[in-house]
């Protein structure tokens, strides 16, 4: 195997890194973030009255369904078998935030993170496409892995997590 591992062959094409040589392994991303908006859209979200139905159980779904469909969005993404996705939120009402947390796992040759950071992104866009019509300012970010386990490169926990 070597040492590092490249999207590129010998004359510098494209190509997808191959991990048959890659030991099988339990692998876990956890990745985050969030969508701001007016306090009194995610009080309509929280009150379930939004007229596109319940958003944050929309959102669920889709973070979970974009986790599972990460190879077909991502070039050279390899297709992972993977064995469980979470979609959670915490919400803060007066400020208008609803935080987003995606867990991935899988046993397999390759990292999850792409699938976390997938899922949090598609629930993100879901939440903002059902109440767009009501709060075209809604802002999606703070995108980001939190931890992951698992694999060559070993455990990794964001730097501000560790205090």
């Amino acid at each position: 195997m070597p040492d590092e591992l490249t999207h590129f062959d010998a004359d510098g094409k494209a190509i997808m890194v191959d991990v048959g040589d890659k030991a099988i392994t339990k692998r876990e991303a956890l990745a985050a973030g969030e969508v701001k908006m007016n306090p009194a859209t995610l009080k309509k979200i929280l009150d379930n009255t939004m007229k596109k139905g319940d958003v944050l159980a929309v959102a669920r779904l889709a973070g979970i369904m974009g986790a599972k469909q990460t190879s077909n969005l991502i070039p050279l993404c390899h297709p992972l078998p993977i064995t469980s996705v979470e979609v959670d939120f915490e919400c803060e009402p007066e400020k208008g935030i609803v935080h987003i947390g995606a867990l991935t796992k899988v046993t397999g040759q390759t990292g999850i993170e792409m699938e976390a950071l997938t899922a949090v992104s598609i629930a993100a866009l879901t939440i903002y496409d059902m109440c767009k019509a009501i709060d075209k300012e809604m802002e999606i970010g703070q995108i980001r892995l939190l931890r992951k386990s698992g694999g060559r490169s070993g455990t990794f926990v964001r730097p501000e997590l560790n205090n």
